[in-house]
């Protein structure tokens, strides 16, 4: 299973309604960062199903949620627990810093 894909319109339903924790990756297919993560996000999405969702939401497609959350640079991957940001990394990271910030939200 890779990462999910969340829309303005099903966000309030997959991420902030969830009963597990969400990581969201704010992404837009002309960023070059967002593109170098993206394998990263995907693979973590497979390791932690289960445990975590993982997706991702196009901020050209989607700019309402990203406007809400304050996204100003991408990709950002923010991290919600109970309907709440909880923590957030902006810029390209690592597959390993990513997954120790994961294994941190748990």
């Amino acid at each position: 299973m890779s990462a999910l894909h969340f829309t303005d319109a099903n966000f309030k339903k997959e991420v902030l309604e969830s009963t597990q924790p969400v990581l969201v990756d704010f992404w837009a297919s002309w960023c070059g960062p967002c593109k170098m993560i993206a394998p990263h996000v995907d693979e973590l999405a497979k390791d932690y199903s289960g445990r975590v969702k993982i997706g991702k939401i196009d901020v050209d497609a989607n700019p309402r949620i990203a406007t809400e959350y304050g996204v100003m640079s991408i990709p950002t991957l923010i991290f919600f627990n109970g309907g709440k940001v909880i923590n957030q990394v902006v810029g390209a990271v690592s597959k390993a810093d990513l997954k120790r910030k994961i294994e941190e939200n748990l």
